[in-house]
């Protein structure tokens, strides 16, 4: 018995044709909504701000100051924008271990009672932004003549968009008769 590899000889066409791809995807902007948008474009700010501060800093030895803080902020308008993003497409950190071994009647009711915790959290959560800012909403930033409360909104924006999703998920949690909790496979193209 040989142990000889055998090998095929391949033509020029074959290793043309392995490139070809079978379809071309194609691309949907529709699975994205309003929160997905105005947080891009606010990391590319950041992103900008970063990159500007780096080339200062490292590039001309003098760096500028602001760059630094329009950073800050900025990842903190993509934070809480983004993360509406998850409340929206059920992302958030969660345990669901539990639903497993709960019978449909009890998994059922603990993972509405948590749709309805999470809405009243984030309608709280909104009503504090919005003190907050009535109280310290006038302060000018550090380094740059520019009023903090656009950074406040962005987060009230936020809280607001989050309260709002979590409306429309326990409002989809209730027709479908599940939530992710109970059927993650649904929601991870797991479930048949």
């Amino acid at each position: 018995m040989s142990t000889a590899e055998v090998h095929r000889q391949i033509t020029a066409d074959e290793i043309a044709h392995t490139f070809e791809e079978e379809a071309t995807p194609k691309v949907d902007l529709g699975i994205y909504a309003f929160e997905d948008w105005i947080a891009l474009a606010i990391f590319w700010v950041m992103a900008l701000a970063v990159f500007l501060q780096f080339f200062t800093r490292y590039v001309l030895n003098d760096s500028y100051a602001w760059t630094e803080e329009i950073a800050t902020y900025c990842l903190i308008g993509v934070v809480f924008i983004g993360a509406s993003m998850c409340v929206r497409l059920s992302r958030h950190i969660q345990v669901d271990l539990i639903y497993r071994y709960l019978p449909h009647l009890a998994a059922r009711t603990l993972s509405t009672a948590i749709d309805l915790i999470r809405i009243a959290f984030f309608g709280y959560a909104v009503k504090l932004v919005w003190v907050y800012i009535q109280i310290i909403g006038d302060e000018s930033m550090t380094t740059i003549n520019f009023p903090k409360n656009y950074v406040y909104y962005a987060v009230l924006l936020g809280f607001v968009l989050m309260f709002v999703r979590s409306l429309q998920v326990a409002l989809q949690h209730l027709r479908q008769g599940y939530s992710i909790l109970e059927r993650p496979g649904a929601y991870d193209g797991f479930e048949g």
